[in-house]
C-alpha cells in the first residue's frame, strides 16, 4: 500500500500594475513568497516594442492554498496595498 501526500487545492490569480518598475516586481514577489503556502513567479512583458514608461514585467503569478490561513491572507493582502499604494491599482486577472 503507497501513502500519497495530501496535496491542498490551489488558487492561480496573476496581479498586474503597469508603473511598477522590474525590481519593484522582484521585491514583491519576494515579500509574498514569505507568507507560508504562496508560491509567485514574474511573467515577462509580450510588447515587441520598449516603452520606457512600461514596466518590462507584464504580471505577476500567485499560487495560493484555497484554505490559506487568516493571518496569512491578511499578510498577503497588506503586502499588495503597501505596493499599490505606492505604484498603482492592481489589475487581477483570473486564467481561463
Amino acid at each position: 500500500m503507497t501513502l500519497h501526500p495530501k496535496v491542498n487545492p490551489t488558487r492561480r490569480y496573476q496581479l498586474a500594475c503597469e508603473q511598477m518598475p522590474l525590481a519593484v516586481y522582484r521585491e514583491v514577489a519576494a515579500h509574498l513568497q514569505q507568507v507560508r503556502g504562496v508560491q509567485t513567479e514574474l511573467i515577462w512583458q509580450q510588447s515587441q516594442t520598449f516603452d520606457y514608461q512600461q514596466s518590462q514585467i507584464g504580471g505577476l503569478w500567485i499560487e495560493q492554498p484555497v484554505d490559506l490561513d487568516a493571518t496569512e491572507q491578511r499578510y498577503l493582502e497588506t503586502i499588495l496595498a503597501f505596493y499599490q499604494e505606492r505604484y498603482g491599482l492592481w489589475v487581477t486577472k483570473d486564467p481561463a
